[in-house]
């Protein structure tokens, strides 16, 4: 048995499938602003609106920053050696890092017990990603 194919509905249930379930579906996108209230959470210690270090170092332009690298602060043991290791800063390093700070560099001088909303870190990425270098 041979069955005709119209290829206009095949065009037709392929786009709807691409619509349904975008390529970049597991993708989440932040919002900036609630961002900037979760940063408050770091704002005791960071800065990043310029190159300024506090108690930690600024986090302007972090992504693509080897972990240990700011000018000026003084970096744990631990964190140095990750950088040397090859720890760079990006969203995966970064969401990885804050879920468990201690767990992703061991001997971090960082206190923070981390943030464990994983909407809130989306969110994070999104501000901190207003700050490029």
């Amino acid at each position: 048995m041979r069955f005709a194919v119209d290829y206009r509905v095949v065009l037709l249930i392929a786009t709807s499938v691409v619509a349904v379930f975008p390529a970049d579906a597991g993708a989440q996108e932040g919002d900036a602003t609630a961002g900037a209230t979760v940063f408050k959470k770091c704002a005791t210690c960071h800065v990043v609106e310029s190159d300024t270090n506090k108690v930690g170092p600024s986090l302007k332009g972090l992504f693509g920053r080897k972990a240990g690298t700011h000018p000026g602060f003084a970096y744990s043991s631990g964190m140095k050696a990750a950088g040397e290791g090859g720890l760079v800063w990006d969203e995966a390093t970064l969401r990885d890092y804050l879920h468990n700070p201690k767990a992703k560099v061991k001997g971090t001088k960082m206190a923070f017990a981390g943030v464990k909303d994983d909407q809130e870190i989306t969110n994070l990425v999104a501000y901190l990603k207003q700050y490029p270098k």
